[in-house]
């Protein structure tokens, strides 16, 4: 199925409003984290403070993307600046290795060195805030699933496909985070837990390392998202497929000698493609047909706005590749 450029500005105004509600809730949550393990004297709770603060950030970053991915094509960005989606996102995955993943190991790493043991008033207060975040994060979670899901309908897919195929870099941004924070709340309170049956501050710093080495994996895997993208990745396979099959079909065509593709951003995609022509057409049937084609193709996938077609002499290419194999065979 394709998809219109309406459909895809309201899928950007559904994007903004799931990171809103991820920012509020992480904001929300941070506070109560940071004030929570300052009195409890929680590794884990801290650490799970620096991953909110990581967070929030990152949200204010994936905000500045949709709207700055969105500017229209000038001199000097010919195809536009979907790309920002891309670069943003990068930043963000930085942004959670390095406030999330690396302050909670630190974390983690300093309450086995220190030791140290909390009151009973502490622990609830920590339960009680991890309790808390784990039913907002659960929220922020529900809202980003509900989208996918929304686009995996609308794209004939699973929600599990969906997932794994996630082009727009701010909602699978959201989508890692809020998964992620509620697996480590999840730790944090079993560690907390552990801690105050046994009273072993081990069990939080485990959690504490456990949750950074989550976030550093969580931050791995997007940043290697967005560097793909930004150094240029191709389009989906299927759908380059579907190109090439429909450049086929058609009457002027012989056959594509090249098709090359590019995500520009999450709804842009620049095709390349190099055709040779059937024999026996004039100049002005042609470039007819060459407008045909565009068309078609832009009718049947929105997202191709960048649609280059190069009109090639494949039987040319053939005579020369034979004379070259006659000067120097194989072997020779």
């Amino acid at each position: 199925m394709t998809r219109s450029a309406g459909t895809a500005a309201e899928r950007d105004g559904e994007t903004r409003i799931t990171v809103w509600v991820a920012l509020g809730a992480n904001l929300v949550i941070c506070v109560a984290k940071g004030v929570g393990g300052v009195i409890a004297g929680s590794p884990a709770l801290l650490s799970e403070a620096a991953h909110s603060v990581a967070d929030s950030l990152n949200e204010v970053f994936l905000l500045a993307s949709v709207k700055r991915s969105r500017r229209p094509a000038d001199k000097r960005h010919p195809f536009g600046y979907g790309k920002e989606r891309f670069f943003w996102s990068l930043l963000a995955a930085v942004g959670i290795f390095v406030t999330g993943g690396c302050f909670s190991v630190f974390q983690g790493i300093e309450a086995f060195r220190s030791g140290g043991s909390e009151s009973h008033k502490g622990y609830v207060i920590g339960l009680i805030v991890l309790f808390a975040a784990l039913i907002a994060e659960g929220a922020s979670l529900v809202r980003a699933v509900r989208q996918v899901r929304g686009e995996a309908r609308e794209a004939g897919r699973s929600t599990t496909e969906e997932i794994r195929q996630v082009r727009d870099p701010a909602l699978r941004t959201v989508l890692a985070e809020d998964s992620t924070a509620c697996a480590g709340v999840v730790l944090a309170m079993i560690g907390m837990a552990l801690h105050m049956v046994t009273g072993e501050v081990a069990y939080e710093a485990w959690a504490s390392i456990l949750i950074g080495v989550l976030l550093v994996y969580v931050a791995y895997a997007l940043g290697k998202g967005a560097r793909a993208q930004l150094i240029g990745e191709a389009a989906d396979p299927a759908m380059q497929s579907e190109v090439r099959a429909l450049l086929r079909r058609q009457p002027e065509i012989d056959s594509v000698t090249a098709l090359l593709t590019m995500q520009l951003g999450p709804d842009s995609v620049l095709l390349a493609a190099g055709i040779d022509l059937t024999a026996g057409y004039d100049s002005e049937t042609v470039e007819d047909a060459m407008v045909r084609i565009r068309d078609e193709l832009k009718a049947r996938w929105p997202e191709l706005d960048q649609v280059f077609l190069d009109v090639t002499d494949a039987a040319a290419a053939r005579r020369a590749a034979g004379r070259e194999e006659a000067e120097h065979p194989a072997g020779a």
